[in-house]
């Protein structure tokens, strides 16, 4: 790979143009690609660079579109009346916008001291961006209060993987190993849409008779080119992990001499996940027996295996542990540590490692130290020629930052950079009423987003084509983003703006604009940290095609496996941790009775704040589409790409309906790309924090759904009235272990069981497979108060010679369906219903082809204690 830009000039007397080796500016994988520029607009090709090997996705081809685009900020805009949000944005002078972020700050720091100024930064900024954030925070404004947007995406495997490892690198070996591997196991994970390069690593280990299992409550991409796909519900991934682990124990697949000789705290485990049985996993899940086993012997028996977990899991407010039971069968397995095996988390923005490694987390000083760290504090504070006691302490997470917005003791003015926090929050409708609430808000972006739209000052960045930068990719690997072209005049990029605001504070002294100069002081900074790049130079990242951290040394080779002789524990062992599956904190009800889950869709990025603006993506992707299983749909009348209103506790958002039997009957799925009327996160939960990650539950929630109207071109918003009001600020609550969702007894107590059976031979006469009904009275039944009741199978025949189904209802709720086919009959174990408490009524129905005639044999087996 060219290490340098490669000038040319073009025959005759046209202008000159530049060839220049660089990176797509979307998501961890950071392919290479090659940019041609002189006049605009600039053209790329995708390059040969090890992660993405010549690949490259209709993002990343269309990411030139954006450098010239009609919308884009070339000047910085302040309202016309200073103080005023209500009046209009126009352009203004530089000295003007940043005079007025200056005098905000002070004034705001004067007024009501140093953290009522905060920063709100982004995973899509350079490591040096990232560090010189973090560094303007603690250094220029001495504040405790900043955080990033990685809060919501990696935190909960990186609380994981810190407390198991004893280092948090996403994934601890190069992307190529996961062509190597016999086993692969994705959860929540879907990579064929969210980084369609790297499906060739896939692809290759497939081509080789790889069995890939990929965990997902939808049928995605990535799960329809697996040997086997497991469907469970939104937010009992940890159950199913726990189970999993569970099944290895009974069947003696647990490698003891790895877990003896490497790990500590498995007799814990052991005895935890002895409560999660198979067929009690089912009831949690549903995810059938048989899978379940057939995922631990392929794991258990492939020379080399991989776990990938992925936001479908980690974003939930039990994150963290959800992350820890996966990295507990890893471990059990034997498979951490291991050459061409272990577990990773898939890192999805460009920089969401790097990001957060540098001092961006409310937490952390760069190389991945703790800011409370007495040792740490004095390291970092010598390379920035500062008091270690003048450093703040950490400061809240990135939620509890944006919900005390405006309040006494929260911040007042803050900088945003890189982050469309009005689309990507949870709750967004909450946050936006907590960004209105501020004394001043200034934001950097180069469009005007959802935020900066709410602005007192927009200030015009660089984009990824205009600036030279380091970046750190889903494989922990440093790589360059070098500068192609020059950016618009008048335009700046963030790291020279942090160092001018800098030096209007009267720290200008302490910083540079620089970019190689920053990077050369991240190194020494972060020397002797966990994410240690001090070996590493702009020099050695062209000539190695990139430098795995941690580097410690100019001669050190990087490091692309970690863990291969000891984990980063003190006593060199990774640790097992006992975990719990609790249940969601919204369960669905008669009010809000589905299940809606959020993710990204193949066209489209983050917020969208880019790719809703690209010409080429909006003709794959115009509208926001929210799927729904065809069975759900047709149970409330609603069509293909009928206009549908989804409405949660904390808000409504329209989509376009896009029925697919890819998703549960019980689960909604809504892109979140979008804001406005249709943003996914005026949905989402934030009231639920994962307790060590912060992590809100953005995957799961309890959801109405509702028909509006018929396909259209254009999205209605929902009628403002019917919104619900927004939360007022609460201290958060101190921060609590979550409780298992039901005690774990240490020893069975004899228990007094009476079977109960719905059973017999019952005459049928179909009226339509959409249109089940009754059977007979002998078939419902009400579990008695106090009693609590498991359904444990269901037997049936058909004696006609067409398909018919028998329907199990609870509560007046279809459960399940049983086909039966012409003259079959049908045996199914019956773990899919939770335990059925006191006055629970319990029915089989029946539905059959208009005017069919004929019996049924049909038997419910129970059990009641």
């Amino acid at each position: 790979m060219t290490a340098t830009a490669l000038p040319g000039v073009l025959a005759g007397t046209g202008p000159r143009t530049r060839t220049t080796q660089t990176h797509c500016p979307y998501c961890s994988l950071q392919c290479g690609v090659t940019m041609t520029a002189g006049d605009r607009p600039a053209t790329l090709q995708p390059a040969d660079f090890p992660t993405n090997r010549g690949g490259l996705c209709s993002k990343g081809w269309s990411a030139p579109e954006l450098l010239d685009h009609p919308e884009r900020l070339t000047r910085p805009l302040v309202r016309a009346v200073p103080g005023d949000r209500s009046s209009a944005l126009v352009e203004s002078t530089w000295d003007e916008a940043l005079d007025r972020v200056v005098a905000a700050i002070e004034r705001t720091q004067a007024a009501h001291g140093r953290d009522a100024v905060g920063c709100f930064g982004g995973g899509g900024l350079t490591n040096e961006q990232a560090y010189q954030f973090g560094k303007f925070a603690r250094v220029a404004l001495r504040t405790s209060r900043i955080d990033y947007n990685g809060r919501f995406c990696m935190s909960s495997a990186a609380g994981a993987a810190n407390r198991a490892f004893g280092l948090d690198r996403g994934m601890p070996f190069p992307l190529s190993d996961v062509a190597a591997a016999d086993v692969v196991v994705l959860v929540g994970s879907n990579p064929a849409d969210t980084m369609p390069p790297a499906m060739q690593w896939f692809d290759e280990g497939r081509a080789r008779g790889a069995q890939h299992v990929v965990v997902d409550p939808r049928r995605t991409a990535t799960a329809r080119n697996a040997a086997l796909h497991l469907q469970p519900l939104p937010g009992t991934d940890l159950a199913l992990a726990n189970g999993l682990l569970h099944i290895a124990i009974a069947e003696g697949l647990v490698d003891e001499a790895y877990v003896a000789a490497r790990t500590t705290g498995f007799e814990q485990v052991r005895e935890g996940v002895g409560a999660y049985w198979p067929d009690r996993v089912e009831r949690l899940t549903g995810v059938p027996v048989a899978d379940q086993r057939r995922t631990v012997f392929a794991l258990a028996r492939a020379e080399r295996a991989i776990v990938l977990t992925a936001r479908g899991a980690e974003q939930h407010r039990s994150g963290t542990d959800t992350a820890q039971a996966w990295i507990n069968l890893a471990l059990a397995l034997g498979l951490p540590g291991r050459e061409g095996s272990g577990w990773a988390t898939v890192t999805g923005q460009g920089n969401g490692q790097g990001g957060r490694e540098h001092g961006q987390k409310a937490d952390q000083l760069p190389g991945y130290r703790q800011l409370a760290d007495p040792a740490a504090r004095a390291s970092v504070a010598a390379v920035w020629g500062v008091d270690p006691d003048d450093l703040p302490q950490p400061g809240p997470s990135a939620f509890e930052l944006l919900d005390a917005l405006g309040t006494d003791g929260g911040v007042r003015t803050l900088l945003v950079l890189a982050s469309n926090v009005a689309v990507s929050a949870p709750d967004a409708r909450r946050v936006i009423s907590r960004l209105g609430d501020l004394d001043f808000l200034a934001v950097s972006d180069f469009f005007l987003s959802e935020t900066a739209e709410l602005a007192d000052v927009v200030l015009p960045s660089a984009m990824w084509a205009e600036e030279d930068g380091t970046m750190t990719n889903v494989e922990g690997r440093v790589l360059r983003r070098r500068r192609a072209l020059d950016p618009p005049d008048g335009v700046r990029d963030d790291l020279q703006l942090l160092a001018e605001l800098a030096d209007r504070l009267g720290a200008g002294h302490l910083f540079s604009a620089d970019p190689e100069t920053v990077f050369a002081e991240l190194g020494r900074a972060s020397a002797g940290g966990a994410a240690d790049y001090s070996g590493i130079t702009y020099r050695r990242i062209d000539e190695e095609q990139g430098v795995f951290w941690p580097c410690p040394a100019p001669d050190h080779p990087g490091t692309p496996r970690l863990f291969l002789d000891r984990f980063a524990t003190p006593d060199g062992r990774a640790r097992f941790l006992r975990v719990e599956h609790v249940e969601a904190s919204e369960r669905p009800d008669a009010a809000y009775p589905y299940v809606l889950t959020t993710g990204r869709v193949l066209a489209q990025y983050q917020s969208g704040t880019q790719t809703r603006r690209t010409r080429s993506l909006q003709l794959v992707a115009p509208l926001p589409r929210a799927e729904l299983h065809p069975d759900l749909a047709r149970r409330l009348g609603i069509g293909p790409d009928d206009v549908v209103e989804l409405a949660t506790r904390r808000g409504r958002a329209r989509f376009s309906a896009h029925l697919t039997d890819d998703i549960r009957p019980d689960v909604v799925f809504a892109p979140f790309h979008w804001g406005g009327g249709s943003s996914a996160n005026a949905l989402t939960d934030a009231d639920a924090l994962d307790p060590t990650s912060r992590m809100p539950a953005f995957k799961v929630c309890a959801v109405a759904v509702t028909r509006v109207a018929g396909p259209v071109e254009r999205l209605p918003a929902p009628d403002a009235a019917t919104q619900p009001q927004t939360r007022p600020h609460q201290q958060p609550a101190a921060r609590t272990p979550l409780l298992p969702s039901r005690p774990v007894p240490r020893r069975t107590p004899r228990v007094k069981s009476t079977p109960r059976f719905l059973q017999g031979v019952y005459p049928l006469t179909g009226e339509g497979l959409d249109k089940p009904g009754p059977i007979d009275p002998a078939l419902r039944y009400t579990v008695p108060s106090g009693a609590t009741a498991q359904a444990l199978y269901f037997r049936g025949g058909n004696s006609t010679d067409h398909l018919v189904y028998v329907l199990l209802v609870r509560d007046g709720v279809p459960v399940r369906w049983f086909p039966i086919g012409a003259k079959g009959d049908v045996h199914v174990p019956l773990r899919v219903v939770e335990d059925l408490p006191g006055g629970t009524v319990v029915e089989l129905q029946a539905a059959g082809p208009i005017g069919v005639t004929g019996e049924l044999v049909v038997d419910l087996g129970l059990v009641e204690v």
